[in-house]
């Protein structure tokens, strides 16, 4: 007959290979077994009672019964003891270890800890020798000590039989729950992401759900996949946790995509850890607080990531203006404005149409200062003065006009955000998206510029 152990009603193993006897061939051995065995099996009911009560006393995780009752305790403490008195009773039969397999299971599902389980085990065994050798000393029969030393053995097997089974079954239980757990995680973080939660849930059960504090703000983050579905942030979310960071993530095929929760101070921090981990392409979306914007800031993440040029491992944060989150909302409307106002600069050939339009981004990226984006772009500020008030003459528009401003403002971040705008100007896109470039100063700028600054100063131009 198989022996079995563990908790009632477990039907079979994994698989397995069921292993052999426990190989006892002297049939004199055998008989003091079965004897010892007989003995036992009268004692159950005293033995199971001293293994609860030393499990409970000695195992702090067992005292709550709302994790693992009382009686399903006693039961798996009953038919564990009951299996080690039939082995001893019967050594040479084939051993099942389907039911420490099971309570493997189920304790990784109710959270128990390993050690403690295994804990419980030794208890139960031990409980079971400590009779065996006390009622071997009561009752000094011929043959009584070789067959005790043979239960030692047998039970010294068993434990270890039983603690493999059990540990094999609890870590392949824990990692299939991690599984449950991710993907249930990256549901959760597509329902944000889309904006479509569940019909009887919102955004703001998903996330709850997903351990987003309510009182941060959010980011979106967008990255391109390193490989076919392979992340290219790797073991973010435990490194962002490590910093008290809380986040979701969802792997898609083509994009590695997250929602992060910041408080003020971790913002920084957070760009830090993507600067470390990025192994592709990554945008980030300017930080919201409503939930429901988060389809909206995907977009934005995502805009961000495609003004980095192919196969850069590069993070970028999306502006934060308003009026950049608007040109990439209307794309049409964008590239219509982009035509309106920048048409007859966007006309112009490649070598004089990329220092005016690098220059205005420089202006309007430094607080309008012409000695300021002189600096980003390596020229000299009478440079920067020359190329806008060119700029002016082409567009019609000035820049000491607020609606002027305005205009070319607009225009200029549909130009640098919208990869249509950018293809009808003949630049690639990460050209057209990325920040302004250092333009060199040319010889024909800084002498038209040196002759008349004074004039651009008198005309109340840029500064």
């Amino acid at each position: 007959m198989n022996q079995r152990a563990g908790e009632a009603g477990v039907g079979g193993a994994s698989g397995a290979a069921i292993p052999q006897g426990l190989g006892v061939e002297d049939p004199a051995i055998r008989a003091e077994l079965a004897e010892l065995a007989a003995w036992a099996d009268t004692q159950l009911a005293w033995l199971i009672d001293d293994v609860c009560a030393a499990t409970v006393e000695r195992i702090p995780f067992y005292r709550d019964a709302r994790i693992v009752p009382v009686e399903e305790l006693r039961r798996s403490v009953e038919h564990n003891l009951r299996f080690l008195v039939t082995a001893l009773a019967h050594p040479t039969a084939p051993l099942d270890l389907a039911a420490p397999e099971a309570t493997g299971r189920r304790r990784a599902h109710q959270g128990a800890p390993l050690p403690e389980v295994l804990q419980c085990y030794r208890i139960c065994f031990t409980t079971l020798w400590d009779a065996l050798v006390e009622h071997a000393r009561d009752n000094r029969r011929a043959g009584a000590t070789e067959a005790l030393l043979t239960a030692a053995g047998m039970i010294f097997r068993l434990t270890d039989q039983h603690a493999l089974a059990l540990t094999e079954a609890y870590r392949a239980a824990t990692a299939e729950l991690l599984v449950a757990r991710q993907q249930r995680r990256s549901a959760l973080v597509e329902a944000l992401l889309t904006g479509h939660p569940s019909p009887d849930a919102g955004p703001w059960e998903a996330a709850a759900l997903l351990g987003l504090p309510s009182d941060g703000h959010l980011v979106v983050v967008a990255a391109d996949t390193h490989g076919l579905a392979e992340a290219s942030l790797p073991d973010i979310e435990r490194r962002l946790a490590a910093r008290g960071i809380v986040s979701g993530w969802r792997l898609t095929p083509a994009q590695q995509l997250g929602v992060v929760s910041l408080h003020d101070d971790q913002h920084d921090v957070m760009l830090q850890l993507l600067r470390e981990s990025a192994r592709a392409r990554t945008g980030v979306s300017p930080p919201y607080q409503s939930l429901a914007d988060t389809p909206r800031s995907l977009h934005l993440a995502q805009c961000a990531l495609a003004g980095l040029p192919l196969g850069r491992a590069e993070v970028r944060t999306f502006n934060p203006s308003p009026l950049a989150a608007l040109m990439v909302r209307e794309p049409d409307e964008g590239q219509r404005l982009a035509h309106d106002v920048l048409g007859s600069v966007l006309g112009l050939p490649e070598e004089d149409r990329a220092p005016l339009l690098d220059t205005l981004n420089a202006y309007l990226d430094h607080d309008g200062s012409a000695e300021r984006a002189a600096e980003v772009l390596y020229c000299h500020p009478n440079t920067v003065r020359y190329r806008l008030r060119r700029l002016q003459e082409l567009t019609g528009r000035s820049l000491s006009d607020p609606h002027g401003v305005a205009e070319l403002a607009a225009a200029a971040y549909a130009v640098r955000l919208n990869p249509a705008t950018a293809r009808w100007q003949g630049r690639t896109p990460a050209a057209a998206n990325a920040h302004p470039r250092p333009v060199p100063e040319r010889i024909a700028d800084r002498g038209r510029a040196d002759v008349s600054a004074k004039r651009f100063r008198e005309a109340d131009g840029p500064r």
